[in-house]
């Protein structure tokens, strides 16, 4: 691979077996990686290290794959996400595909398949800029949404019963983390992110939701 060293993956499989493999796997190719047997676990680190690849398996207690690929999407959607599913969960794998993940593999794990598409992966990542690939609050995603739409400041503002300058504020902060400076870079990077905006952002009513989630922000 090329300079894999200088990527940090991320495995997540509730089968110790599987996590010494890969682990052992990924290590051969030179490919730093951090194992967890939870999904939850898994979370926590990604929230608060740097993650370029994450691969998870889809079937695990308490929250599942699918949760955690959400889950991460929600924060960081920069992060590609390899699925691992069991023989013959093609509908589970389609899920997966549509919630954002960028490939997913079969068990039990083909070695020359599973490292051609983490190698991909690696080799395709996007690399975020701004804030150090810092989450995205839950305030910044739905003014970035509605800035895809084609919202002005004042709009979203009066949408979301919020300051024209704390609007302003989340805006530059939200932008600034997907490495966007303006409006047409914010569309090359949400496309390139699959986060082009599918329906309308809800308005009506979430302005409550915000403001009780992110009560610690400035209004």
């Amino acid at each position: 691979m090329e300079n894999p060293a200088a990527a940090e993956v991320v495995f997540v499989d509730d089968e110790p077996d599987v996590c010494r493999v890969v682990q052992k796997t990924l290590a051969r190719a030179g490919v730093q990686v951090r194992c967890f047997m939870c999904a939850g676990e898994a979370l926590a680190h990604v929230a608060a290290h740097r993650c370029d690849l994450l691969i998870t398996d889809v079937r695990m207690p308490e929250r599942d794959g699918l949760d955690l690929l959400r889950e991460v999407k929600a924060g960081k959607p920069w992060i590609p996400v390899l699925m691992v599913t069991g023989y013959g969960e093609v509908p589970l794998a389609v899920r997966a595909l549509r919630a954002g993940a960028a490939d997913f593999v079969e068990k039990p794990l083909d070695r020359d398949r599973f490292l051609q598409a983490v190698e991909h992966l690696l080799a395709h990542r996007a690399r975020p800029a701004g804030l150090q690939g810092e989450s995205l609050t839950k305030t910044e995603r739905t003014i970035l949404h509605l800035v895809l739409e084609g919202r002005s400041n004042r709009e979203i503002a009066a949408a979301l019963n919020r300051s024209l300058r704390t609007i302003e504020a989340h805006r530059c902060h939200g932008m600034q983390k997907l490495g966007a400076s303006n409006i047409v870079e914010l569309l090359q990077r949400a496309a390139g992110l699959g986060l082009l905006p599918t329906g309308p952002a809800r308005c009506a009513g979430e302005s409550k939701d915000l403001r009780k989630e992110n009560s610690n922000e400035p209004t």
